[in-house]
């Protein structure tokens, strides 16, 4: 079945943050937005048809997952990752970022030590800090366009900070890593000798190019299994962000029995309904779309880099090893200050990409760019920016 990714879907007057909210965010209204991390590709038929059935039904009262929505998660996972989940592992949350605010509170207590490694996606530091925790940055080391990691400053800051927890981001937003096999054994191996949870942030997991291979971080070993939280969701897999429901797997039971303390002190209870309906869609039927959907996004990574080489080469692309997300490096214009590339970015070339510093300072002179759009919309916008940063 072919799947029509090119054809351009309007997405004004739908409650989009990504083209709605600009006027009330000060962005220009005539900007073409690329910064958030939603597609713009209608999700896959099968889950289309899924939800028009059910809205057909007219009944959208209280609900929970069963017996197939199970089934489909288990072999989904078991296909993809060749990772075992059973149903009473998984807990449902709305969302990741949501399922890591339990966390930290089920985990750590007011003025207790978590560790990120920014760049990172800033909700991170974000909600350790608006729940009274102290933020710990293990910097990510940038060398010829690949994110390594300081493992020596990662131990040294756990000893020092009396770090409790560990956020990893696994793929890396924005920096595009796969962590490898032998990297994510030395995060466990650190983690175990000095007693610090690890919470594996592994939204983009299913979305990674060129070989490079996802690895769920509580396969890595029983003890890793043990020892940590693992943040799932097919939200950025299927476009299904908006219906609001994740898949949080905790293997080791007492672990998960904190959580679900915690999480019941939120009062939220059953899941979206329509949430439930789309993923179990999703993970029963929506292979052969989301395979035609990363491919598609995969030429679209290689369109960026080779245009941008060929029109503004002084633009550097790190091409991703994961997620739909493009790291754009604008430090060969030492000449302007990252407000300055911002201000050309946004403002000059009317194109909204989230700046590097929403990752930390260490995004300082970067932009990110997400290309699951049609090819159409993300050449307009690679047209715009060369063209501004031609006259520099």
């Amino acid at each position: 079945m072919g799947f029509k990714f090119d054809k351009i879907t309007d997405r004004h007057n739908t409650f989009s943050i990504k083209l709605d909210l600009a006027e009330k965010r000060g962005k220009p209204t005539d900007a073409i937005p690329l910064w958030v991390a939603d597609m713009d590709f209608p999700t896959a038929p099968c889950i289309q048809k899924a939800l028009t059935e059910r809205a057909r039904h007219g009944i959208f009262g209280y609900s929970r997952p069963d017996s197939r929505y199970y089934d489909a998660v288990k072999k989904w996972f078991q296909t993809r990752h060749n990772f075992t989940v059973n149903e009473h592992e998984i807990i449902n949350t709305p969302g990741v970022v949501f399922a890591i605010a339990c966390a930290i509170r089920a985990f750590t207590k007011e003025g207790d030590s978590v560790l990120i490694q920014k760049p990172v996606y800033y909700p991170f530091f974000n909600i350790i800090q608006a729940q009274n925790r102290k933020v710990v940055n293990n910097p990510l080391v940038f060398r010829k366009g690949h994110y390594e990691i300081d493992f020596d400053d990662f131990e040294h800051k756990i000893i020092e900070e009396k770090v409790k927890l560990f956020v990893l981001c696994s793929p890396h937003n924005p920096g595009g890593r796969v962590w490898s096999r032998e990297e994510l054994l030395k995060i466990s191996e650190i983690c175990l000798k000095h007693e610090v949870l690890v919470i594996s942030d592994e939204i983009h997991s299913d979305i990674t190019f060129g070989g490079n291979n996802h690895t769920v971080y509580a396969k890595l070993s029983e003890t890793a299994e043990q020892n940590s939280i693992i943040c799932t969701s097919p939200s950025k897999t299927f476009n299904l962000a908006g219906l609001q429901f994740s898949n949080i797997i905790i293997k080791n039971p007492k672990i998960r029995a904190e959580f679900q303390k915690e999480y019941d002190r939120t009062g939220y209870d059953e899941p979206s309904l329509m949430g439930i309906i789309a993923a179990t869609a999703a993970y029963e039927k929506g292979g052969k779309w989301f395979d035609a959907a990363k491919e598609y996004i995969w030429q679209n990574i290689l369109f960026t880099e080779e245009f941008i080489k060929e029109h503004c080469p002084k633009i550097k692309v790190h091409k991703p090893e994961g997620t739909y997300l493009v790291w754009l490096d604008f430090n060969e214009f030492k000449e302007l200050t990252d407000k300055q590339i911002s201000k050309k970015v946004l403002i000059d070339a009317k194109v909204w990409l989230d700046r590097g510093e929403m990752f930390g300072q260490e995004g300082e002179k970067f932009q990110r760019i997400n290309v699951a759009t049609p090819r159409r919309i993300l050449q307009e916008a690679l047209e715009r920016i060369c063209k501004e940063f031609n006259y520099v």
